[in-house]
């Protein structure tokens, strides 16, 4: 991967995708944690299988190559022998990607402040305790916003989704932009036009349904219905990866910050934010489009 930056983080390993040999027609979906990545995963997954009752099964059928949970042998074997056409998920930054000309990427970008306060309860509804570190349950002190602006885009604090990991995702997804093959989303355009999202991703992946089947791969894939649906839409859902695969999916509403910073902390967060970002790229990180 001598062409790639490395991102070796506590949970996850980019070199992982040596193993994996792309083919012109997979789909990998690009964000950060917490941006959207399942939602995406499962609309791929919809338009792939035109069944509004697939099954998804993400963590099997469109695994997340970066995280070393699992063997790289055994995932790379298991992509290997699928004859269908395959999907994969990374919360790699694209400058750590294997890029092929014909693969499909779909990177998913989330204001990076509900994506922060979205990740502080995705850690707490994991068993394991990864994240105490960076996450503390009692933090009268707001170490962990301290963390979150002052972390690294690599390295150790990879996993622990920091500021500057979320800034390097978005500049390295926008600077192949230009590719017919490499496509930017937001969280918030999503939640405004699904149906809009599903035709843009249709579009894109080659893939035309009738339009009364379309409604309900639309349908299937609304945040009420993954929520009450939580054993079939979380990523290991039914599993015990998760304490409850329900609050996995927690709101699915902008704005999780406001109100619960102080003027001190947003003013050293927007010092961050346009210190690396022109104010039309901060707008669009930010909300999406128009």
């Amino acid at each position: 991967m001598t062409d790639r930056k490395l991102y070796l983080g506590a949970l996850t390993d980019n070199r992982r995708w040596d193993m994996v040999t792309i083919r012109p027609e997979d789909v990998i979906v690009v964000t950060p944690p917490k941006c959207g990545t399942t939602w995406m995963q499962t609309i791929v997954a919809l338009l792939l299988s035109g069944d509004p009752e697939v099954e998804t099964e993400l963590s099997v059928k469109m695994p997340w190559v970066d995280i070393r949970i699992r063997e790289m042998p055994e995932v790379a074997e298991r992509l290997d022998a699928m004859a269908h056409r395959r999907s994969m998920k990374s919360h790699t930054p694209m400058d750590g990607l294997p890029i092929d000309d014909q693969a499909q990427y779909l990177c998913v970008f989330r204001h990076p402040l509900d994506a922060h306060f979205s990740f502080r309860k995705h850690v707490r509804n994991i068993p394991m305790s990864w994240f105490d570190h960076w996450f503390p349950e009692d933090d009268p002190d707001g170490i962990t916003f301290r963390r979150f602006l002052d972390g690294g885009p690599e390295g150790f604090d990879t996993d622990a989704m920091p500021l500057a990991h979320i800034l390097r995702h978005y500049q390295a997804a926008k600077a192949l932009s230009d590719r017919p093959n490499v496509s930017l989303f937001h969280y918030a355009e999503m939640k405004r036009d699904l149906a809009g999202t599903f035709a843009r991703v249709a579009g894109l992946l080659g893939i035309s349904h009738p339009d009364s089947l379309m409604d309900q791969l639309i349908a299937a894939a609304r945040f009420d219905n993954m929520k009450q649906n939580a054993e079939r839409f979380a990523p290991s859902g039914g599993k015990g990866f998760m304490k409850s695969d329900s609050d996995f999916f927690d709101s699915g509403t902008n704005g999780k910050w406001v109100g619960k910073l102080t003027e001190a902390e947003l003013a050293a967060y927007d010092a961050m934010m346009d210190a690396h970002l022109t104010p039309e790229d901060r707008a669009w990180l930010e909300h999406g489009g128009a």
